[in-house]
C-alpha cells in the first residue's frame, strides 16, 4: 500500500506537469486533527483548473493516479442527478487500497471553494492567488443545539412514523417497516446527538452517521441503540420497535429538560398504547378499533 507521502506526491506531481491545474487543496478526514489515524482514510482532493471540460473529455487521464478496483464518475451518473454544478469527480479505489476522491473545480470558483469547508487546506498555488485560509478545524460539524422548532419536529416525526412501522409489520410487510424504523431511528440518534452536546457544551462532532456516538454516550445507552437494528424476524422488529421508542422517550426527556423545552407528553401518552394495539390486533381484523355493540 502506497505510504501517505507518496499518494500526496504522486497529487502534486501530477498537478505540477499539468498547466491546467493552477491549484490543489485538501480536506476531509486527513485534515481533521480529531479523526483517527487508519488506513481507510480518504485522499480528499481537489483541482482548481483550466479547460475542466477537456478533462471530462479524456476518461483515460486519470489512469495516472494508478490501477484500480473501481471507480465513480457521479456527474455522469443517470440514477443521481449532478449536485456539484459545473464541477467534476472522480471516486477512486485502487488495488492497493488507497482510495482518492478527486474534483475538479474550475479555477473561477477559487474563492467559493476556500470558503466551503473550513477542514481545506491548500497543497499547491501555482499563481499565488488562492485566497488565505484558516488553519483546518471541524467545528462547523459539530453538533449544534436545536432551536425550539427543530426539537419538537423531531419529537414529532419520530412518534408519527412509529405508526407507520406497526402498520408495517401488522400487514407483514417487513421491507415497508425496516424502512420505516430506520427513519426512526435517524430521529433517535438526532436525540441523542443534542444529549451528547449539552454533555459537552456543543464543542464536538461525533461523525459521519454518528459513526464516533459511542465515544460519548453510557454503555447502556449504546447497547440499546444497537438493539434497535433488528433481524427479518417480525417479533424482533416488535421488540426493536419498543426498545427505540424507550430509550427515544428517555433521552428525549432529558435534552427537554435541560435545554428548557416542551417533551410532548400528550401526543406520547396516546401514540405508545396505539403501537401495543395493533401489535395485538387480529390478523384478520376488519377493523382498527372494532365497534362494541
Amino acid at each position: 500500500m502506497r505510504s501517505e507521502q507518496e499518494m500526496l506526491d504522486l497529487v502534486l506531481k501530477v498537478a505540477k506537469e499539468d498547466s491546467r491545474v493552477r491549484a490543489v487543496g485538501m480536506n476531509g478526514s486527513r485534515t481533521n486533527p480529531n479523526v483517527p489515524k487508519d488506513a481507510f482514510r480518504d485522499y480528499d482532493i481537489v483541482y482548481l483548473v483550466t479547460d475542466i471540460q477537456s478533462f471530462i473529455d479524456d476518461p483515460n487521464w486519470i489512469t495516472i493516479f494508478g490501477e484500480r478496483i473501481m471507480m465513480q464518475t457521479p456527474e455522469n451518473m443517470a440514477m443521481f442527478p449532478p449536485e456539484l454544478g459545473e464541477r467534476f469527480s472522480y471516486l477512486m479505489l485502487f488495488t492497493d487500497g488507497n482510495r482518492i476522491d478527486l474534483i475538479l473545480v474550475p479555477i473561477e470558483e477559487k474563492d467559493q471553494y476556500c470558503c466551503e469547508d473550513r477542514l481545506t487546506v491548500i497543497l499547491l498555488d501555482k499563481d499565488g492567488t488562492m485566497p488565505a485560509i484558516s488553519p483546518p478545524t471541524d467545528e462547523e460539524y459539530w453538533v449544534k443545539k436545536p432551536s425550539t422548532g427543530y426539537f419538537a419536529d423531531c419529537c414529532n416525526e419520530f412518534w408519527w412514523v412509529s405508526t407507520y412501522v406497526a402498520k408495517g409489520l401488522w400487514r407483514r410487510e417487513i421491507l415497508y417497516a425496516y424502512d420505516h424504523l430506520n427513519l426512526m431511528r435517524s430521529m433517535l440518534i438526532k436525540m441523542i446527538e443534542w444529549k451528547v452536546g449539552i454533555e459537552t457544551n456543543f464543542s464536538l462532532s461525533i461523525g459521519k452517521n454518528g459513526k464516533y456516538l459511542n465515544r460519548y454516550v453510557d454503555e447502556e445507552t449504546w447497547t440499546k441503540l444497537l438493539m434497535t437494528y433488528p433481524s427479518g424476524d417480525y417479533e424482533h422488529v416488535w421488540k426493536a420497535l419498543f426498545i427505540m421508542t424507550n430509550l427515544f422517550e428517555q433521552v428525549a426527556i432529558e435534552v427537554a429538560d435541560d435545554l428548557n423545552e416542551k417533551y410532548p407528553y400528550e401526543e406520547t401518552k396516546k401514540v405508545k398504547p396505539y403501537l401495543t394495539h395493533v401489535q395485538n390486533l387480529p390478523p384478520d381484523a376488519t377493523e382498527i378499533y372494532p365497534t362494541s355493540n
